[in-house]
């Protein structure tokens, strides 16, 4: 019979053949049942808890910060990304809801945490010898395209449309901009988490392994 183009594929692998592969890593439900999760070939069939073990053991140094004073849209985002290049972890500054929908399940492998304000977060990242790295365009704003990210820092996003406020800026040891050229003031939160996160990839992770 052929496929209807209209119909999407089904996402992921049906049950595993007989007979099975041994591992305690594996789930028994999911080799049973199929695996239907948004997750890499390399993770089929593996229990929740095995595939956080797996990324923990070799997350990226980089941390993500993001303001939610609003209930911003673009956190989900911000998560997925932050899963896709392996941030250590997601901190969410201000209100403690914020859209899960964006995130496309992926919170459930990103540890996030919460702070109640700029300070908050400034006073975890400096006991935890982390600097705080401001993304806005802002008068005095070091381009992100020529600056050198620490390698171990917290990489700070304002909200959509304010941008960073006036106590994460007081908070940041420094302030990258991402050069535009078109007539919008400003680009996505999301969208500038993104290309912030890659540009620490491609200074400092392990490209090919």
């Amino acid at each position: 019979m052929q496929a209807d183009p209209d119909v999407a594929p089904p996402v992921g692998v049906g049950p595993h053949p007989q007979p099975w592969p041994a591992g305690a890593h594996l789930d028994p439900d999911l080799l049973a049942g199929g695996d239907r999760r948004n997750v890499l070939d390399r993770y089929r069939y593996w229990r929740h808890e095995a595939i956080v073990a797996d990324l923990d053991s070799r997350r990226h140094e980089f941390h993500v910060a993001i303001e939610n004073w609003q209930h911003d849209l673009n956190i989900g985002t911000v998560v997925r990304t932050a899963n896709a290049f392996l941030a250590a972890e997601v901190h969410i500054v201000g209100r403690r809801r914020w859209n899960r929908r964006g995130a496309m399940v992926t919170d459930r492998y990103q540890h996030v945490r919460y702070h109640d304000d700029p300070a908050a977060l400034a006073g975890w990242a400096a006991e935890t010898g982390l600097p705080l790295v401001g993304v806005d365009n802002l008068p005095g704003a070091v381009p992100l395209e020529s600056v050198v990210l620490p390698r171990a820092c917290v990489l700070l996003f304002g909200q959509e449309g304010p941008g960073l406020s006036g106590a994460a800026r007081a908070a940041a040891a420094q302030v990258c901009s991402i050069a535009q050229f078109g007539s919008t003031r400003s680009i996505n939160a999301g969208v500038a988490a993104g290309i912030a996160m890659h540009a620490w990839i491609r200074q400092h992770a392990e490209l090919g392994s």
